[in-house]
């Protein structure tokens, strides 16, 4: 049985082990690529990884070195950060203004991904109940982050695309846009030849997970090429979510 253990990254070692997990998932497996990428060292870097905080899940029942135990990876970023950094990693594609000038705490969320091995279980939630928790330590009041589809051809996505555009669109105080220059709709589709089982087959379940908690999308997609893949800004205000919601979000989940 695993044997799960959520901590932050607490040295390079950590952190290098949460970037070879992050290459084997987004550059071996779905294709992705980028300036900062090792191909010799098989490590998923960027620029801003220095100014992140990474929750990481390891699995000590795992065998093998300490890195090689790292099943999970949640990389968060609070505004007090990105201030540091000098902006927020989704504003290379998102104009996050409206969430800016909100006046509430904001942390965003990226590069989640689980070792193949892990997923469909129990392993999401652990990372999960540690970010509920850093979330009440940190007080943060908005959620924020891209989430993906594979691929770059957003035709073969109308439906789910069209389907978060109508009915999970964030309301204005809290909605995010694509850039002028990248701006892909997502309204592909009529509302009436929209086929709502089908669409939501196509959700990919990270997606699903936050629109279950409560969460809204920006308006737009944002075409990203690099990483092959088409991305939505999904937003989660936690004063906007249920006492069901946030016991999901908070569950505990024992060893």
């Amino acid at each position: 049985m695993p044997q799960y253990v959520v901590k932050l990254a607490q040295s390079e070692e950590d952190l290098r082990a949460a970037q070879r997990l992050r290459y084997e998932v987004f550059v071996a497996e779905l294709g992705g690529r980028g300036a900062m990428v090792d191909h010799e060292q098989r490590l998923e870097i960027d620029r801003f990884d220095p100014f992140f905080d990474h929750l990481i899940l390891l699995d000590e029942a795992r065998p093998g070195a300490v890195g090689d135990q790292i099943v999970g990876v949640y990389r968060v970023l609070r505004d007090d950060q990105a201030r540091e950094v000098g902006q927020f990693y989704s504003e290379d594609e998102y104009d996050l203004t409206a969430l800016k000038n909100s006046g509430r705490k904001l942390l965003e969320l990226g590069r989640s991904c689980l070792h193949k091995d892990y997923r469909g279980g129990a392993a999401m939630f652990h990372l999960w109940n540690a970010l509920g928790l850093y979330v009440a330590e940190h007080k943060i009041e908005i959620l924020f982050g891209v989430a993906s589809f594979h691929g770059t051809d957003p035709a073969a996505l109308a439906q789910p695309l069209s389907l978060l555009h109508y009915h999970h669109l964030a309301p204005l105080d809290l909605r995010v846009r694509v850039r002028d220059t990248s701006f892909t709709r997502m309204d592909l589709l009529p509302e009436e030849q929209l086929d709502r089982k089908t669409a939501m087959l196509s959700v990919p379940s990270l997606i699903k997970a936050y629109l279950r908690l409560g969460g809204f999308v920006g308006e737009g997609a944002f075409i990203d090429h690099e990483f092959n893949t088409i991305d939505v800004c999904l937003i989660m205000d936690t004063e906007r979510m249920n006492e069901k919601q946030k016991n999901i979000y908070t569950k505990e989940v024992g060893r």
